[in-house]
């Protein structure tokens, strides 16, 4: 059985090798790790996927509103994410009706 599909491994292996990484904006701070945050997030994997025509579900939502702005803006903000367009990613708090800030 395969637990991953060969699409999955590079993203893992980004992960693995950004946990610990945390940029922080001035002034606000996330308390989570860049690999927990970006974990956090799977649930909007399909909505931030470049050229993604899906709006975020409900459980994207919910992820996002308990990760909180400060931790999205350090995935946005942090390097570059394969299969995740960061315009999308930017528009989840509007599309999710979350009240947050925008990312600096």
């Amino acid at each position: 059985m395969k637990l991953f599909g060969t699409r999955a491994l590079p993203l893992l292996v980004f992960m693995l090798f950004m946990t610990g990484l945390v940029e922080q904006g001035k002034g606000t701070t996330c308390p989570s790790t860049f690999f927990s945050a970006l974990v956090q997030l799977i649930p909007c994997r399909a909505a931030v996927a470049p050229f993604s025509p899906l709006p975020p579900s409900e459980a994207c939502c919910n992820a996002l509103r308990t990760l909180g702005q400060p931790c999205l803006c350090v995935l946005v903000n942090g390097p570059p994410i394969s299969g995740v367009d960061r315009n999308m990613a930017l528009q989840l708090p509007e599309k999710c009706t979350a009240n947050f800030e925008p990312c600096k």
